[in-house]
């Protein structure tokens, strides 16, 4: 595989097309963003793609830069050009789970032993009709939105709250709005974050299992797009606010971390940390950051 960097060298594709007949994709990734998830998605889909790196300013923003890619100057964003097809618009994408079905929507894994990520559709005999979906596309749809919707709120509200305690707020003011943040945390992120585990455990635990060792997706016996969704979320729990102590539950005694009171769910993000996809992804995106290095 030829890694990415951020100005020119794209990661080359196994596919037999030539290369005038593909689009160009760029990705305009910045560090600490949800733009990691789509450089797996791009390697599970076997596409070519050229990383261009961004890295946020000390106060923790964007660069401005990203606004001369999409007026937001949010990440992760995705363009698409034809270079053989001069009079096509490039197309830009922006919004994680637009991006998401976006892509695999016009680039379907092709028939070369790589997984679905989109789960059929129809249960066979009831094309059309109202009713007709199979389980797993149901549950695909509604995490897709899920993912980008609730939980992502809920985690959000929790990274904006804890920089009212951080040393961004003004030292002789610290003490108070830190303590009213964690008032606020306490009430309202840690018992909301508490449920979405809990639901994600459970959708687990009826998922069909999948190997010797029972593994689970969420949509099921493979892994799909709302599984690499979900990867930077319960990463971002995992590392926020699931080491807050609560209860432990189930008539045990004492407290234990938020994140470790839910073991399936721990399990299930290590296990995709693990996955080629996102191995690969990981030293694509460490490739593309040293390039930008040798460059400045």
């Amino acid at each position: 595989m030829t890694s990415p960097n951020s100005e020119d060298i794209p990661h080359q594709s196994t596919s037999t097309t030539t290369a005038a007949d593909k689009p160009e994709i760029t990705l305009y990734w910045l560090n600490d963003s949800r733009a990691q998830r789509i450089v797996w998605l791009l390697e599970e889909l076997d596409l070519t793609y050229t990383i261009r790196v961004f890295r946020r300013t000390p106060s923790g923003l964007a660069p401005r830069e990203l606004e001369n890619v999409h007026p937001l100057g949010k990440s992760p964003v995705l363009t698409i050009s034809f270079p053989s097809e001069p009079h096509r618009d490039t197309i830009v994408l922006a919004e994680s789970g637009f991006i998401v079905q976006y892509l695999c929507d016009h680039f379907p894994p092709k028939n070369n032993g790589r997984r679905a990520l989109v789960p059929e559709k129809w249960t066979k005999g009831r094309e059309g009709e109202m009713g007709g979906e199979t389980e797993g596309w149901m549950r695909y749809q509604y995490l897709l939105h899920y993912a980008e919707g609730s939980f992502a709120l809920t985690l959000v509200i929790g990274v904006i709250l804890a920089i009212f305690g951080s040393n961004k707020i003004p030292f002789f003011i610290r003490p108070i709005t830190g303590f009213v943040a964690n008032k606020v945390y306490k009430a309202f992120v840690v018992p909301t974050a508490e449920k979405h585990l809990a639901f994600l455990d459970g959708m687990l635990a009826a998922s069909s299992p999948v190997g010797d060792e029972g593994e689970r997706y969420l949509c099921g016996s493979f892994l799909t797009a709302v599984d690499i969704l979900l990867s930077f979320n319960l990463a971002t729990a995992r590392d926020g606010v699931g080491k807050v102590m609560v209860p432990a539950g189930n008539g045990q005694p004492g407290n234990i971390s938020l994140w470790d009171k839910y073991p399936r769910v721990a399990e299930y993000l290590e296990r995709l940390q693990q996955e080629p996809g996102y191995l690969r992804a990981e030293e694509s995106i460490r490739a593309a950051e040293e390039t930008k290095d040798k460059k400045e």
